[in-house]
């Protein structure tokens, strides 16, 4: 024949368009497939750990509760946390008056003192200011007050002590003071910083009051959480049976709400509520124990919104109820605390009993539930723990870090 080929067949002339369209469909039914797999499984997001870093061996397991609002995101950023955060404390000062040393490590205002050891004994802390995320400025007011200082030379004492430290150092007139940090447990020595007002409109204040009337700003500052410490007796678990008083409340009528709380249902037969404290004299620990046997224990606000009373209702395993028309509570924007407390308003106080005979016993065995796994961040130690109040107030205080820059 012409040219010596052979002509190819009809059939297979069409050989590589069909080729082509199989491979099609083995990519289609592949992505499919593929896609169908990931709607079922969302992809996890991975936090690559630095096998030098102690904390990958040392730290127990993440939180993945819904005790908070995004159970996903904080073990990340709290392992973040863990490995960057880290805060300059200024060594000026006399240890041995006001400066870096708190007064002690006990009673209602404990907090303070915990957060002034721990920074010392944790990870955070660092002697190169040029690496610091935030600056500390470590006088304690709790130990000013323990001594006897007025309020008046208490605040002469912080504007002076302030004052030298922006004239010495560079790192204060960076940012106005944005960058920089104190703690207070006590209401009197939240007033004794009022004295420099840059200081509290520009620096973050970790704070017992979180309230408007001593110029609290949400998102800004750090509600501390007060903690009677050491506590009395062990925490209390899951031992809902024995807890058959429905509400308790005892203590001093030194607040509006107190004194109508306790004259509306101090007679009440389900209702154990006191316009005064518990007398020892009745028998040892007798206010503790009340806290073991009852569901839902109030927590109405005192001179001030804060109260002890709270993290010794969650440590001992009653409900919290918060009694206020505004608190800040602390660790509010990483804990939901409507998983593990009841929240109303002062209002609220007439229908109280009504309110928390209403909530079913399933509600509160998931509110109990929650409860239990949120009280080792109420607690301090010495050295701090992991997930410990005082690594909750530097998660805190990392999340605010990252609005600042220079």
């Amino acid at each position: 024949m012409a040219g010596g080929k052979p002509t190819p067949s009809s059939s297979s002339s069409f050989s590589v368009p069909r080729s082509l369209l199989a491979l099609a469909a083995v990519t289609l039914i592949s992505l499919t497939f593929l896609t169908l797999r990931s709607l079922r499984s969302p992809p996890q997001a991975t936090v690559i750990v630095d096998a030098a870093d102690p904390i990958s061996s040392s730290s127990p397991s993440p939180p993945s509760s819904s005790v908070y609002h995004s159970p996903e995101v904080f073990p990340m950023n709290y392992a973040e946390m863990e490995r960057r955060f880290r805060v300059y404390v200024y060594p000026d000062g006399d240890p041995g008056t006001y400066y870096q040393t708190p007064r002690k490590l006990t009673g209602k205002y404990a907090s303070e003192g915990y957060f002034f050891q721990n920074i010392r004994e944790g990870r955070f802390r660092t002697e190169d200011p040029d690496e610091a995320d935030l600056f500390f400025v470590p006088i304690s007011c709790h130990k000013m007050r323990g001594k006897g200082i007025s309020y008046e030379n208490m605040t002469i004492i912080v504007k002076n002590y302030v004052e030298g430290l922006i004239n010495k150092y560079p790192y204060w007139n960076r940012t106005l003071g944005a960058d920089h940090f104190f703690v207070t447990c006590h209401d009197v020595g939240v007033r004794a910083f009022e004295g420099l007002p840059l200081l509290v409109k520009n620096s973050i204040r970790v704070v017992c009051s979180p309230s408007y009337d001593v110029g609290y700003i949400p998102h800004k500052d750090v509600a501390l959480p007060q903690v009677l410490q050491p506590f009395a007796l062990p925490r209390g678990g899951n031992n809902i049976e024995n807890r058959t008083i429905l509400g308790f409340w005892a203590g001093h009528r030194n607040s509006k709400i107190r004194v109508i709380l306790a004259r509306v249902w101090e007679n009440d037969t389900e209702l154990a509520i006191s316009n005064n404290r518990i007398s020892r004299a009745i028998g040892e620990l007798v206010y503790q124990k009340q806290f073991y046997r009852t569901k839902f224990c109030i927590c109405p606000g005192g001179s001030q919104v804060n109260s002890a009373r709270i993290a010794d209702s969650i440590h001992y395993g009653c409900i919290p109820v918060i009694l206020s028309n505004y608190y800040d509570l602390p660790f509010n924007d990483i804990l939901d605390w409507r998983k593990f407390s009841i929240i109303l308003k002062e209002s609220d106080v007439y229908q109280l009993k009504s309110v928390l005979k209403s909530i079913s016993n399933e509600e509160f065995i998931a509110l109990h539930n929650s409860l239990v796994e949120v009280q080792k961040h109420f607690e301090w130690h010495s050295p701090p723990q992991p997930y410990d109040a005082f690594h909750m107030v530097m998660y805190e205080l990392w999340l605010r870090h990252h609005v600042i820059k220079y």
